[in-house]
Parts: C-alpha cells; structure tokens; sequence
C-alpha cells in the first residue's frame, strides 16, 4: 500500500450526488439574495402621504425648472418641466414598491432596479417598471405650491 494521502470521502456519497447537491444550495445561495433585493427600500412602502388640500408644500422657488426635488414631508416629487409649470409624484416606484431618489436630466430615478420616469407627466421613460408614477393633485397660490 501506498503511503500517499487518500483523498477525503463521504461514506455513502458518490461525486454525482455531491455535485448535484452542490448546484442546488449554489443556486438556492445566489438567488435568494437576488429575491430579497427585489422587495422595497426601508421597510413597506407601498403608499405614499398625500399631502391635505391647502396645505403647503414648497416654495416654487425650490423647485428648478427643467428638473424637480424630493420631499420626505409629505412624501412627494415635484418637478417643474417648464418655468411655472409645475407637477407632483408619488416618489413610490410602481415596480417593486421602492422610494425614487433623484431628479436628474428631466427624469426622476428609482435606484432599485434602474427604472425612470418623465418629469413632465411621470410616464415610463426606461424600465422595467411598466406604468408611470402616481400623480399627485397640487396648485400654485402665489409662489407656493400647495396640495389641491
């Protein structure tokens, strides 16, 4: 007999079973992370504040025009497409329910999945979410933006 080292073995279990069980918990490992990931940011954000009729909610000049801002309270995107046209958002990602974090180059981003939307009317501009943001009623009272 050999002095050499054998190499180690399970009793019982044949390389076939070995690799097989191997791929399934590879596969189990990698895609429950990629599930996990497709859920929302924070927690259940499903619904967003809608901001009470007359109540304020920014000063126009906040809002530049050709792009928008996010607000945490009450939980809205208003974007200004055209100077003293303004319009409002719910900041939920219609796709997997995450908060949209940026209005950049005329679209409002979802850093989630990579969608974005129109700041003009919040359709779909790049997916993969399928339908636009919620709109959100507001008016303009002198230079404030309240909710309608």
């Amino acid at each position: 007999m050999s002095d050499a080292p054998q190499p180690a073995r399970i009793v019982g279990t044949d390389r076939r079973t070995l690799v097989r069980h191997a791929a399934v918990l590879g596969v189990g490992g990698v895609s429950l992370p990629l599930l996990a990931a497709c859920g929302p940011l924070g927690g259940d954000e499903t619904e967003a504040e809608k901001p009470s009729s007359g109540q304020k909610i920014a000063a126009t000049s906040d809002v530049p025009v050709g792009g928008g801002v996010i607000l945490d309270d009450p939980g809205i995107v208003l974007t200004q497409p055209t100077e003293g046209t303004f319009k409002a958002f719910s900041p939920i990602c219609p796709h997997q329910g995450c908060s949209v974090t940026k209005v950049t180059d005329g679209e409002i981003d979802c850093p989630c999945h990579g969608s974005r939307f129109s700041i003009e009317d919040g359709s779909v501009k790049q997916g993969p979410a399928q339908k636009g943001l919620e709109k959100v009623a507001v008016t303009v009272s002198g230079n404030e933006i309240v909710g309608a």
